[in-house]
């Protein structure tokens, strides 16, 4: 697995802000990892067989499939990183969110991501903050700073600009990651390797996975979507009846290759991993609204429509939500930010894996429901150690589905870490054609697709491979979306419909009116 080097903007991390949280817990990390190392050198006795794999993680010389699969990847992720400075240059601000300490507001350049200030939710924000940027401090002295947080906020926002130009805030979440990067941050290489597989670039994968569960496997949202991608249980519970092998949803090693396969289908769609992961957070009928609408405006390929259609929702709902809402519909202020919320914590990913000592996780397939207690029994490890490596093992791994430990045991099933080897020639040879296709959005909407899609889902399942598996699964739950939900229906009268098209050319107009009148006012 390659992780992409950091571009200029890591130049404009502050020192010791990014690596806030690796720093209170490098310690306990350093703690856990000789356990992997012991328990598979010392004590071999007590496992039936370690696996040749348990030492190097080098690979042979790659085949021209792997490079292809690089190709496609790290190409279609680099175009993104150049439309990402274009349209939202301080995309970077969003991994001070995810490792400063709750309890805060930051703020940063929208400019560059280059984080300015840090004041406190409770206190005096003229006496309290933290001038990350000297030329700021004092900025607000002398102010009469609003009572109301969300008004101070868009206050303090207004006086800043006036000396730093335009900037982003927010709330700050670093405890939403910290406690699980203390328990799970040695295994970002292997999940990272996962997502590799799948043409998804680890530093993408692995950021979404920050910023939906801070890297919690069993953490739920308030509508009770779960683990790294949040899906449903509803989703969860038809990938169950789609998929060959039992799926615990609850291991994070388990959901990383469904979300991994999800990902690489939606960015296959759009052929941008910027409309993908929108499409994961706002649903595709919102992201297909959005992309028409910058298709409108003048947009020339999918990247720049995505991020013009963005920005005119934005507006549109700022100027008049009522007015204009079957323009803009569900598409609101998260749907807005959550692309460049998963590629500012890239960087935040590059930082744990470079700071954590990495162990690694392997996989066997349960020919049999396995106590809990023969589990700890055979290999010596704690429990609780144990349900860091499968955090939905309660009593039993149920028969076919996978248990995850720092060694391979031969009497717990056969060897299904897939990412430990190189992948299966028919499987690359597969996955490059899919990743491959250039079609439009509007095609993948329609019916006539459909059967291209299922014949990619048998190629797939014929490889024979764990990889194909999970891509066949997820294409069969895609199939289900397609046919069971009107979405090309709704965009097709979206796309099509006079009144929509007058309502757009009208909130465009007022948009124009808005910015000349900010203009002038200036």
């Amino acid at each position: 697995m390659r992780i992409l080097p950091s571009s200029p903007v890591s130049s404009i991390l502050a020192p010791g802000l990014l690596l806030a949280v690796v720093l209170c817990w490098s310690a306990t990390a350093d703690a856990q990892q000789p356990i992997a190392e012991e328990r598979s050198g010392d004590r071999t006795e007590a496992v039936d067989g370690l696996g040749e794999e348990a030492g190097s993680r080098a690979h042979p010389t790659r085949s021209p499939d792997e490079v292809l699969l690089e190709i496609l990847s790290r190409g279609r992720l680099e175009l993104d990183q150049s439309a990402m400075e274009r349209f939202r240059p301080g995309y970077a601000f969003w991994q001070h969110v995810f490792t400063i300490p709750d309890g805060s507001v930051a703020y940063g350049s929208a400019h560059d991501g280059r984080l300015l200030a840090v004041f406190p939710v409770r206190g005096d924000w003229s006496r309290e903050a933290r001038w990350v940027d000297p030329s700021l401090a004092g900025t607000v002295n002398g102010q009469r700073l609003e009572s109301r947080l969300t008004q101070r906020r868009d206050q303090v926002a207004e006086i800043l600009e006036a000396s730093a130009g335009p900037v982003v805030h927010n709330a700050t979440r670093g405890r939403f990651l910290s406690p699980n990067a203390r328990r799970y941050g040695a295994f970002l290489e292997d999940w990272g390797a996962i997502y590799e597989r799948f043409g998804v670039p680890a530093e993408i994968g692995l950021a979404q996975a920050v910023i939906e569960s801070g890297l919690n496997g069993t953490i739920r949202s308030e509508a009770r979507a779960m683990g790294f991608c949040q899906w449903l249980e509803q989703n969860w519970n038809l990938m169950k009846r789609l998929a060959p092998n039992e799926i615990e949803g609850h291991n994070q090693t388990t959901q990383a290759p469904y979300c991994a396969a999800y990902l690489t289908i939606l960015a296959t769609k759009y052929g941008s991993f910027i409309p993908a992961l929108s499409e994961h957070h706002a649903g595709g009928t919102n992201v297909g609204r959005t992309v028409i609408n910058g298709a409108r405006l003048g947009g020339t390929e999918i990247r720049e429509q995505y991020f013009m259609g963005s920005e005119l929702a934005r507006d549109l709902r700022t100027l008049s939500l009522s007015e204009y809402r079957e323009v803009v519909r569900s598409y609101g202020p998260r749907s807005f930010l959550y692309a460049e919320m998963v590629f500012g914590n890239t960087y935040t990913v590059r930082a744990l894996m470079e700071s954590v000592p990495q162990t690694r996780i392997h996989a066997m397939r349960a020919p049999r429901n396995i106590p809990l207690t023969e589990v700890t029994q055979r290999t010596g490890l704690s429990v609780d150690e144990v349900r860091r490596f499968n955090p939905a093992l309660i009593r039993q791994v149920p028969r076919g589905a996978n248990l995850y430990l720092p060694m391979r045991v031969d009497a717990f099933g056969a060897d299904v870490s897939f990412w430990h080897r190189p992948a299966d020639p028919a499987y690359l040879q597969v996955l490059n054609e899919f990743m491959g296709l250039e079609r439009s959005v509007e095609e993948w909407e329609s019916n006539a697709f459909l059967p291209l899609l299922r014949d990619f889902q048998r190629r797939f399942s014929a490889t024979g491979t764990e990889e194909g598996a999970v891509m066949a699964t997820v294409l069969a739950y895609v199939l289900h979306e397609s046919t069971t939900s009107r979405r090309a229906e709704i965009l097709t009268d979206f796309r099509t419909s006079e009144h929509i098209q007058r309502l757009f050319q009208r909130g465009v107009q007022e948009r124009e009116t808005a910015r000349s009148t900010s203009l002038t006012a200036g």
